[in-house]
């Protein structure tokens, strides 16, 4: 029987329930207050009537929490009806602490039930692990940025529900960069990958809700989805609209102003630049032992970017690329949110890169992320910033018709 029939059945009984053991909910699992709601508000403002009678799996980290900071870990796990079975966790694992190449299964100290790592041995849930859920929930907050892996975790896991018959829900949250900018060439299909799962532009403007409703259709899932939408989020809100609190959701994706420059300075991670790991300012700074950041950031002012200026720095990241090494490199300070185009300043930087580096910047590695080969060819080639933007348009004017049928939000 579905977990949802379960549930109709288990009303009668949950009506029962005495006032002592309603009064045992704590303050953090009533209704929560009004303003912006994310999915799993609104699933607890409803009682978690999605879930009951459901054996759940949970893909979270630390970012899944509602409005008041309470875990959804722990309110599927109370949530009368529910029988939260287990936890799925992505890059970094369940606490978003981890910054290694592989993550290991442990146990919730939480709840207590085991959390599967969806980055170690296995990228996608195994038959064994699914074998006793009816419902996968997920439930993370992205960034709104093609390679940023945790969307490719849920794309991997919607794939591995559809082939084993498990439902699978989306408690939604905003895109924090907005949801009105697409920018950037789409992949290259036959380029996908962990950090490329479907061939959507670098910066999609989507949030993780729309973009799972585009996997099932594009990828012909045969798969039971349901999202439970964001309340109060319109497309051209950024985060610092919403009222909601921010976590940074990754180890390194410490402050809204380096989320907004991943799209861009997380393109060029892949080549021999540091961009910032191992420094107080990951995705704000780059630099190299053998750039110079006066020459640079001079370079890059005469490009005239809008919302962006350039600073000269020179630093020594402790961990990570050029550990202990002094770089040469730009600080780059965001003055407007709304002119920043990071796409933009990523392929300014390719250019002049390439231009004032020919023999010692990297230029091969920047198509791992940037995943487009006639865009790294116009970049090999020295052709404008203006030229390089031109060769994808049409497969961006072609991508935001694609995601019409999808968008939740207006």
């Amino acid at each position: 029987m579905h977990c949802s029939a379960v549930g109709a059945l288990l009303a009668v009984f949950l009506s029962a329930v005495t006032l002592a053991s309603v009064q045992r909910r704590s303050v953090a699992e009533r209704d929560p207050p009004a303003g912006t709601l994310t999915g799993i508000d609104l699933l607890r403002r409803d009682g978690f009537a999605l879930l009951k009678g459901c054996r759940v799996g949970l893909i979270t980290n630390h970012t899944g929490v509602a409005a008041g900071g309470v875990p959804t870990s722990e309110l599927l796990h109370r949530a009368l009806g529910v029988t939260l079975v287990a936890l799925f966790s992505p890059e970094h694992g369940v606490a978003g602490k981890l910054d290694q190449p592989r993550v290991e299964d442990g146990r919730d100290p939480g709840t207590g039930v085991p959390v599967y790592s969806l980055y170690g041995a296995t990228r996608r849930p195994t038959r064994e692990q699914l074998r006793d859920l009816d419902t996968l929930v997920f439930d993370i907050q992205d960034i709104g940025t093609r390679f940023y892996t945790y969307i490719s975790t849920m794309g991997e896991a919607m794939q591995a529900a559809a082939e084993h018959g498990v439902r699978f829900v989306v408690l939604d949250r905003p895109n924090p960069i907005g949801g009105d900018v697409v920018a950037g060439p789409v992949l290259d299909a036959g380029k996908e990958s962990f950090v490329g799962f479907h061939t959507i532009p670098v910066r999609h403007g989507m949030t993780v809700g729309e973009l799972a409703l585009m996997f099932k259709a594009e990828r012909k899932l045969s798969l039971d989805l349901h999202v439970v939408r964001v309340e109060g989020w319109r497309r051209a809100d950024r985060f610092d609209a919403t009222g909601l609190e921010w976590t940074d959701p990754s180890p390194n994706m410490r402050s809204l102003t380096a989320a907004l420059l991943y799209p861009g300075v997380g393109m060029v991670e892949t080549t021999n630049l540091s961009v910032g790991r191992g420094t107080g300012t990951p995705f704000e700074v780059i630099g190299a032992p053998w750039l110079d950041g006066r020459g640079l950031a001079a370079e890059l002012r005469q490009a005239n970017l809008p919302g962006v200026s350039f600073v000269p720095i020179r630093f020594t990241p402790e961990s990570s690329k050029y550990q202990g090494q002094l770089c040469g490199g730009v600080r780059i300070l965001v003055t407007d949110w709304t002119q920043c185009d990071p796409v933009r300043l990523s392929l300014t930087l390719a250019v002049t890169l390439q231009r004032l580096y020919p023999d010692t910047w990297d230029v091969s590695a920047y198509n791992r992320l940037l995943a487009c080969d006639q865009v790294l060819g116009a970049v090999r080639e020295g052709k404008s910033v203006a030229e390089i933007e031109s060769l994808y348009q049409g497969d961006l004017a072609a991508f935001l018709k694609r995601r019409e049928p999808f968008l939740l939000y207006r």
